[in-house]
């Protein structure tokens, strides 16, 4: 295997939530790849859109040429108008046309991470054209392709893999996200502590803690006397961290203690993808 072993464990997750993916809508009918899913604005056909437009990315295919219709109410940004343009272009393939591209783009993808020999501190084209490492770039490729296989679960209902390597790599970076969430987002002042015991297939602790000069960062050192303790299952916390559902829509599977107005706060600035 010619792939570098930082990078081994992405490219596993990648595969394990791809091949879900493909399991998932091989057997769809016409009607069903319209099923709205938990991502804003997107059907089943979107999401798996999608996941191959940014495949194809990562592959060095050229993009789209394409012209967005003005009415998407959902686009409202550059970059979700340069995210918006892979899936558009694809929204009358027929169920055929879906699943043979998903399956091509999965042996074009595992053939080229098969030949992958750069090491993970290469520069490579990032989405809008910045730059980023093969590392973030791969590691945001299994991030991605997890949320959008629970997206998918989510609109067929059929639950499953919440416990799956994506699902370690999805923790590891909506965590990453959450001291900016308090310290910024949510406002909380210099020398707060705010717990997040979440339980489920996935279970841990962690404290985000804000320092004197207002920055935030996060560990799994408990916390005697935190402003904020937010108790939730895993799944929860996913759905919120991705912006899949607002705190009042799940109000019922979020226990909290500690100061009310920085707990709403936090529970409204809690998405940590955009």
């Amino acid at each position: 295997m010619s792939l570098h072993p930082t990078l081994q464990p992405y490219a596993d997750a990648w595969t394990h939530s791809i091949e879900a993916i493909s399991e998932l809508v091989q057997p769809l009918v016409e009607g069903e790849w319209n099923r709205r899913t938990p991502c804003p604005g997107w059907s089943v056909r979107d999401v798996v859109s999608h996941v191959i437009g940014m495949d194809c990315e990562m592959l060095g295919d050229p993009r789209p040429i394409h012209s967005l219709p003005r009415d998407l109410f959902h686009v409202t940004n550059e970059d979700q108008r340069y995210t918006e343009m892979q899936v558009d272009v694809r929204r009358h393939h027929t169920a055929p046309e879906m699943t043979s591209e998903l399956e091509y783009t999965i042996i074009r993808r595992n053939r080229q991470l098969r030949n992958e020999t750069r090491e993970p501190s290469a520069k490579v084209r990032g989405p809008l054209g910045k730059e980023q490492t093969l590392e973030e770039a791969m590691r945001y490729r299994a991030f991605d392709v997890w949320v959008h296989e629970q997206d998918l679960r989510t609109a067929l209902n059929r639950p499953g893999n919440l416990d799956s390597p994506g699902a370690q790599i999805a923790r590891d970076e909506l965590l990453a996200g959450m001291p900016k969430v308090v310290a910024e987002d949510a406002g909380a002042r210099p020398g707060s502590a705010i717990v997040l015991d979440v339980h489920g297939p996935l279970e841990f602790m962690r404290t985000v803690r804000v320092d004197a000069e207002g920055r935030g960062s996060i560990d799994g050192t408990p916390s005697l006397g935190p402003s904020v303790s937010l108790t939730l299952d895993w799944e929860t916390f996913v759905r919120l961290a991705c912006g899949r559902v607002t705190a009042d829509a799940v109000a019922d599977r979020i226990k909290t203690e500690g100061d009310p107005d920085l707990t709403e706060a936090i529970l409204r600035s809690f998405a940590v993808t955009k």
